[in-house]
């Protein structure tokens, strides 16, 4: 069997009938990565890496071939399809999930990474959100193979010389990051669902500030920040259920309710969705670390302060009396 092969899969999980799995589901599903590789990385809530370059010899298959094999084993034992890009690095097995319907499998083979990036636009490309897409497109590198063409020096003048050396390499494929086992904790996620397609905003903003309100609580009590949130919204289609996610870069790393509830309502508001009928709503803090290594900008702010100091205290009641001990007054009512 050539060594010259995809081996990373990135793996998209649906239920049958529409929806992300549940926690007890993901984790199986993650159990059942485990058995085909040890090096298996979670993306919460519907998602995960798996380097499978030791694996291929072993089950006597290509990584499509595995693919399969795994699909229908995530099929028969937990309802859940999957849909799987492969490709020899992880950003390219996650642009080719992206690709892929659930159901199939979507191969970049080694080698191709030019043919599968060129026509892809700007924003395409893992690191590139709006403002960078926009700036590129002024300067005609509207599409990741004209980004690829373009000199270093031009692309680190327009973007500065990390983000363009960073940026050019991905455009020509190469990703040098590697999928790490056991990864779960640099993301932690939470969602809710509603028992009918919701249509009222103020119930979707209640929902996403008890999920900051959990995740924030988790963080504190775990001693750690995040870098990082991404918003996933279910809502009601003309072809049936649609998925929305986006994600930002908060200020500053933080587990500070208040910061996290701030950059969610900015986040739902991007999407535009007013009358959405929605269905569900999902949470990620992405990009954690020990809080005793973040730094925290002071502010001399009377109210911050307050509202942190309040946050301490109602941490020790929730962990003395219940996580439904304190909560804020908009979910109380």
């Amino acid at each position: 069997m050539s060594d010259e092969q995809p081996t990373v899969l990135c793996l998209r999980f649906c239920r049958i009938g529409g929806g992300q799995p549940d926690s007890a589901a993901y984790e199986g599903l993650l159990a059942l990565l485990g058995a085909f590789t040890p090096v298996v990385e979670a993306a919460p809530p519907d998602g995960a890496l798996a380097d499978v370059g030791g694996s291929l010899r072993y089950f006597g298959q290509d990584a499509a071939g595995l693919a399969s094999v795994i699909r229908v084993r995530a099929l028969a034992l937990h309802g859940v399809d999957c849909a799987i890009g492969a490709a020899e690095n992880p950003m390219l097995a996650r642009m080719a999930a992206r690709q892929a319907a659930p159901g199939t499998t979507f191969v970049v083979p080694a080698g191709g990474a030019a043919g599968f990036l060129a026509d892809r636009p700007a924003a395409a490309l893992d690191g590139v959100g709006t403002a960078t897409a926009r700036t590129l497109c002024g300067y005609g590198l509207d599409s990741v193979g004209r980004i690829a063409a373009a000199p270093l020096a031009t692309l680190q003048r327009i973007t500065g010389v990390r983000a363009g050396r960073d940026l050019w390499e991905r455009a020509n494929g190469v990703d040098r990051t590697k999928v790490l086992p056991n990864a779960a904790a640099r993301s932690i996620a939470a969602e809710r669902s509603f028992p009918r397609d919701e249509l009222d905003p103020e119930q979707h903003r209640r929902a996403l500030l008890s999920l900051t309100e959990e995740l924030g609580a988790r963080l504190r009590g775990e001693g750690q920040v995040c870098r990082s949130l991404a918003v996933t919204v279910r809502y009601a289609g003309r072809a049936g259920y649609e998925t929305l996610t986006r994600s930002r870069t908060l200020p500053e790393p933080t587990a500070h309710s208040a910061a996290l509830t701030s950059l969610a309502y900015r986040i739902q508001d991007s999407f535009g969705l007013q009358r959405a009928r929605v269905r569900g709503i999902a949470l990620r803090a992405e990009g954690l670390h020990d809080a005793e290594r973040a730094s925290r900008q002071l502010t001399f702010d009377p109210v911050d302060e307050r509202a942190r100091r309040i946050e301490a205290v109602s941490d020790r009641l929730r962990a003395r009396f219940g996580p439904q001990a304190v909560k804020p007054g908009r979910l109380a009512a």
